[in-house]
């Protein structure tokens, strides 16, 4: 296991994905459409999105943790499948955190023009009363 991410081994999502990952990716069965649906390339996908995405996952990865099967394999992959989706999910909601930030300053900005504006109309209303 590498411990590449922040705070040491496994705590780290991307980390964790890297190290249960398909080495080959030839032989990698092909991604389902939930996990198509939620690539990173589609530039449609919006973060609403992801979380209906990310519930699917996690009911298929139940659905097959409650099956009668003993296949490793397929909870592996039901597994992983949620955590990229989680992954995915975690990444655009960090980025949309920044974009409301940044965006929250500029409107505090726009408030405080505003408030020395109401503050200096009020002084020369009083001064000439």
């Amino acid at each position: 296991m590498r411990g590449g991410g922040v705070g040491g081994p496994l705590l780290c999502i991307g980390d964790l994905l890297n190290d249960v990952g398909e080495e080959d990716p030839i032989n990698s069965p092909r991604p389902s459409p939930v996990e198509e649906a939620a690539d990173s390339t589609n530039p449609q996908i919006h973060p609403s999105d992801l979380t209906k995405l990310y519930q699917e996952s996690y009911k298929r990865l139940n659905d097959a943790l409650a099956g009668t099967s003993h296949s490793w394999t397929a909870h592996t992959l039901e597994l992983c499948s949620a955590l990229e989706t989680a992954n995915k999910l975690i990444q655009s909601s960090s980025s949309h955190v920044i974009e409301v930030s940044k965006k929250i300053k500029e409107l505090e900005a726009i408030t405080n023009k505003g408030n020395l504006v109401i503050k200096e109309v009020e002084f020369v209303h009083t001064s000439t009363s």
